[in-house]
């Protein structure tokens, strides 16, 4: 309950607040978000596949996240843009994990569907 308050807490403060990020650090506010985000998703999975392990999240959080910022640094003094290849893996996995918690949450819907099916008076 606390998980979801918090989140729709912070959607909310940031659709309030105005908040502009310079053109200099659109990509490494991108690539910051998107790593996030895979953390999340990738907790979420195993949330549901109930192997999360707090310091797994934290560590995979915030070293994704700066492996991508460095990658994103590196890239940009060398004029290469290997930002994508953070966006492309990250992405990857966004996806991944997501379709991995969309289809554990329609199994575990069948499953009570079955139960009501077979006994309907509870």
């Amino acid at each position: 309950m606390i998980l979801a308050f918090s989140i729709l807490f912070g959607i909310v403060l940031g659709l309030v607040l105005p908040v502009s990020v310079p053109s200099g650090y659109s990509q490494y506010v991108a690539i910051i978000i998107l790593a996030s985000l895979d953390s999340v998703f990738g907790a979420m999975s195993a949330w549901f596949n109930k192997n999360f392990d707090i310091k797994i999240f934290f560590s995979g959080f915030f070293g994704n996240t700066i492996i991508a910022v460095i990658l994103t640094f590196i890239g940009k003094k060398l004029d290469v843009d290997l930002y994508l290849v953070a966006l492309i893996v990250f992405g990857t996995r966004l996806f991944t994990n997501f379709s991995s918690i969309r289809r554990l949450l329609l199994l575990k819907l069948q499953e009570k569907t079955k139960k009501l099916k077979k006994n309907p008076c509870n």
